[in-house]
């Protein structure tokens, strides 16, 4: 169990989790704000994304522990994942109406 704790306590980890939470706050404020919320909406997001960022990079950072020379792909998934979460976060904040740079409202 302290092993569990611990992959879930790693700074990767955390960063991860707080995106989650402000993607998914924002998705909410904006479903809110363009009247298209639907609760059932936020489950089936519960049940993707969340659990496939979040188990998903668990899994690959187990793997790493596990095997060292896949240690690598660590770093990379990490980066792939905060840059989906990244992405998603704008286009909510977007959808909400915040200003957004034209190179990135593309």
């Amino acid at each position: 169990m302290s092993e569990l704790i611990a992959l879930f306590g790693t700074l990767q980890m955390q960063v991860i989790v707080i995106l989650v939470i402000i993607d998914v706050i924002l998705g909410i404020v904006a479903g809110v704000v363009k009247k298209e919320f639907i609760l059932s909406k936020l489950g089936n997001f519960m049940k993707g994304p969340v659990l496939a960022y979040i188990l998903g990079f668990a899994v690959i950072e187990m793997v790493g522990q596990a095997l060292p020379r896949l240690a690598l792909i660590v770093p990379a998934v990490f980066a792939l994942i905060v840059i989906a979460l990244l992405a998603s976060i704008l286009k909510n904040s977007g959808r909400i109406g915040l200003p957004l740079p034209k190179v990135l409202s593309k």
